[in-house]
C-alpha cells in the first residue's frame, strides 16, 4: 500500500511581487500626492526598502504597496515591517522583510497542532517546510482543512501532493 503525502510551505510568488512593485512605481509616478517627493520602493533580495519624504507619505506608500500585492494574490502576512528610521535629508525609510519558508518554531507549532488533533498521519519538519504523510488521501484532506482553518500568523500553501 502506497503512502500519500504533501508539503506545507510558506513561499510568496516572487515574480508576482516584482510585478506588484512595477505597478507601485507607475502609480507613484502618476499620483498627485507623490508629485515632487522622493517616494520609492526598492527590492534587495527578500527585503523591500520603502523610502519617502515623511511618515505621512510613507504610510500612503505602504498602502499603495499593500493594495498592489493583494491584487496580485500575495498574502499580506508575508510582510514583516521593520521600524521607521530617519534617512538622509530629513526623509524616512522602512525595511519590509518578505517572509519565505516556515521557521522551525512555527513548523513545530504546525506539527504539534496536527498531532493534538489526532490525525493518523506523520508530520515531519524538512528544511523550512512540513511534510505530512498518511496511508489515506482523506486523512491528508482533513489535515489540509485543519491547517487552513488554524489561526497562523503566516500564510501556508500545500505542494507536492501525491
Amino acid at each position: 500500500m502506497a503512502d500519500f503525502s504533501f508539503d506545507i510551505v510558506s513561499k510568496p510568488d516572487m515574480a508576482e511581487v516584482k510585478n506588484a512593485l512595477q505597478q507601485v512605481e507607475r502609480e507613484i509616478g502618476t499620483r498627485y500626492d507623490f508629485k515632487g517627493s522622493v517616494s520609492e520602493v526598492k527590492q534587495e533580495d527578500e527585503k523591500l526598502i520603502l523610502h519617502s519624504d515623511d511618515e505621512f507619505k510613507l504610510a500612503a506608500l505602504t498602502e499603495v504597496l499593500q493594495s498592489k500585492l493583494f491584487r496580485r494574490g500575495i498574502d499580506l502576512k508575508f510582510l514583516d515591517y521593520g521600524k521607521v528610521e530617519t534617512a538622509t535629508k530629513g526623509t524616512v525609510r522602512q525595511e519590509v522583510t518578505i517572509k519565505n519558508g516556515i521557521a522551525t518554531d512555527k513548523a513545530k507549532e504546525i506539527t504539534k497542532m496536527i498531532k493534538d488533533k489526532g490525525f493518523k498521519v506523520q508530520a515531519q519538519i524538512q528544511d523550512m517546510q512540513v511534510r505530512v504523510t498518511a496511508k489515506s488521501k482523506d486523512e491528508l484532506q482533513n489535515v489540509m482543512t485543519a491547517v487552513k482553518g488554524a489561526d497562523l500568523d503566516f500564510p501556508v500553501q500545500f505542494t507536492n501532493y501525491r
